[in-house]
């Protein structure tokens, strides 16, 4: 037993001697380090005309601050507006690599947030003041220096939205929110719909809860802002509805037709009614192929007529193949999709399959936004 007591408490000397040890330490531990007060890009008052759709960026750069011991320094850049002081900045970003490096690499697309947040309105131009801030633990110390940046906003939103609805007792949806309609994301911060609207309201929104960033139609259905909606009056109208907003702007081009275009008739045979859902559809209707000197021809596609700020106009929407055969069991279903193409007689026709030849058929037209746009063919 006095063995064991022995070499126990030999374990508990060791481990005071640790605790000791650590605390001494951390006595020892000097967290003094000094501003970086230099400050070396961008110069004082440049100005910057910001392009957040692109991969531009501004560079931030300063003086290191020098640690007492040596060891690991972090940086922040403070961001706040032309009169701030710093004491409640726009915007804290931490420096590249994680902070450890006295350089910070800003996009535009996220410097023209931080001018959004200071109140510097889109399509004009405002000041900001930054400056940079060293820490060591809880040591953090100020630059004694600051400068001025001058942005030159574009138009567009800050944050662009990653996806989009409509909503309203205009849609055809209605007011509930859960059940707005999607919108198409045709690329990065632009969107649209072919939809029809009636008279009353609607407004475009980021989601399908009541939390959802807002935004209206204004200035005739041509351009965006943030907030509201948006009155309509009349009759109900067959739209397509593109949204932009990289640069606040709205597109509302009504569909006044959908017609199926018969290549060898050089002509539309059959007009399909809209039927909701972004869906057009003519049930039953005789299709026949054209007969030619050499055999017998089914070639088609679709044109829409459109009219847009009083100017009527075409959009085609054919095969993205400029020649096809006719499809047959198995064809893959991107045989029937629909790619807006250029005017022209026989170009980017699709073919009827042969059993459609002298038969009655269904034919549905697909401009849904939550799927590739497309169309079908049945035989009754």
């Amino acid at each position: 037993m006095t063995k064991i007591h022995s070499f126990l408490s030999w374990i508990v000397l060791l481990m005071l001697g640790a605790m000791m040890s650590c605390q001494d330490e951390s006595k020892d531990l000097d967290l003094t380090l000094t501003p970086a007060n230099i400050l070396f890009t961008p110069a004082d008052n440049i100005s910057v005309k910001l392009q957040p759709t692109t991969s531009a960026s501004v560079v931030f750069e300063w003086e290191q601050a020098k640690a007492e011991d040596g060891t690991l320094v972090l940086y922040e850049v403070l961001f706040d507006k032309e009169n701030g002081d710093f004491s409640n900045p726009v915007a804290v970003v931490l420096s590249d690599g994680s902070g450890a490096q006295n350089r910070l690499t800003l996009s535009h697309k996220n410097l023209n947030k931080i001018a959004a947040t200071a109140g510097i309105a889109s399509l004009t131009s405002g000041k900001l003041k930054w400056t940079v801030t060293s820490s060591k633990g809880p040591n953090i110390v100020q630059s004694t220096n600051a400068r001025t940046l001058s942005v030159d906003r574009p138009a567009g939103f800050a944050e662009v939205p990653t996806t989009a609805y409509l909503t309203g007792s205009a849609t055809e949806t209605g007011t509930d929110i859960s059940k707005a309609l999607p919108l198409k994301k045709t690329s990065e911060g632009t969107f649209e719909i072919f939809t029809s609207l009636k008279a009353g309201s609607f407004k475009i929104v980021s989601g399908t809860t009541n939390d959802a960033k807002v935004f209206s139609a204004t200035n005739n259905l041509s351009a965006l802002a943030e907030g509201g909606e948006t009155t309509i009056e009349g009759d109900t109208k067959l739209y397509r509805l593109e949204f932009d907003f990289n640069n606040a702007a709205m597109t509302a081009t009504e569909i006044t037709e959908v017609g199926l275009w018969i290549a060898a008739q050089n002509k539309v045979t059959v007009t399909l009614p809209y039927v909701g859902n972004s869906t057009w559809k003519i049930e039953n209707t005789p299709i026949e192929f054209f007969q030619f000197d050499w055999g017998r021809d089914e070639r088609y596609k679709f044109r829409l007529k459109t009219k847009a700020n009083g100017e009527e106009s075409e959009i085609w929407y054919a095969s993205q193949s400029s020649d096809n055969s006719r499809p047959v069991t198995g064809t893959p279903a991107s045989y029937f999709y629909l790619t807006s193409k250029p005017a022209s007689q026989w170009d980017y026709s699709y073919k009827f399959a042969s059993e459609v030849d002298k038969s009655n058929v269904d034919i549905t037209v697909y401009f849904q936004p939550t799927a590739e746009y497309t169309h079908k063919v049945v035989v009754r």
